[in-house]
């Protein structure tokens, strides 16, 4: 009963945020929306028994998130003095909105404790893998073993299409400009030590000749 009411109260506020990073004009805003329904998504992870994977949801998507906010900011035209007004008037709803992500993570933990999901995902994560369910393999460890082997060709076809996504990226926003010093590997690597250092003996009160 109690993991019932985490998860539907967990799932509702992901789907709630999504809806408003799609919604939202503002993209500062929703940057924000995102971040809260990468902070929920952890918590459903950590139901799952899969603590690595929340983990690794809130460091490197959350930290990742940060650096988008800072590109979105120095990107679009965003009024900054409007966003420094409105900074502190929002303080008190974003320390109460930083509570209830915080206890959110802890009740999730303790849920997922109690009702002993993490053993349960990691027998089931080695039954998928072929290996005996003993309970002495780590979740890292399982979710390694499932990646690497089972999955081994699917995860290597996403790092693909990742990669496809960045080199499209940088195609599609790269501009050929006129007037800009551009850098030529092969010259560097051929440069001589000669062609850039000149050792002079100027006799006292000549001064150096440039």
């Amino acid at each position: 009963m109690v993991e019932a009411i985490i998860f539907y109260m967990l799932a509702g506020i992901v789907l709630i945020s999504g809806t408003a990073v799609i919604l939202s004009k503002n993209p500062v805003h929703s940057v924000l929306w995102l971040i809260l329904a990468f902070f929920n998504s952890a918590g459903l992870f950590l139901l799952l028994g899969a603590e690595f994977l929340a983990m690794l949801l809130v460091i490197v998507y959350v930290g990742a998130v940060a650096v988008l906010f800072l590109f979105v900011v120095m990107m679009l035209d965003i009024d900054f003095a409007e966003l420094r007004a409105g900074f502190v008037s929002y303080l008190p709803f974003g320390l109460i909105l930083a509570g209830v992500l915080a206890a959110e993570l802890i009740v999730a933990a303790g849920a997922a404790a109690l009702i002993g999901q993490p053993e349960m995902g990691v027998a089931a994560a080695n039954v998928a893998a072929g290996a005996a369910a003993s309970g002495d393999v780590s979740n890292t460890e399982a979710i390694g073993a499932l990646l690497y082997t089972r999955y081994v060709y699917v995860f290597q076809g996403a790092g693909m299409i990742l990669l496809t996504a960045m080199v499209g990226a940088i195609v599609l926003t790269h501009r050929q400009r006129g007037g800009v010093k551009k850098q030529n590997i092969m010259r560097q690597v051929a440069r001589r030590p000669e062609d850039a250092v000149r050792i002079t003996k100027p006799n006292t009160g000549e001064g150096v000749e440039l």
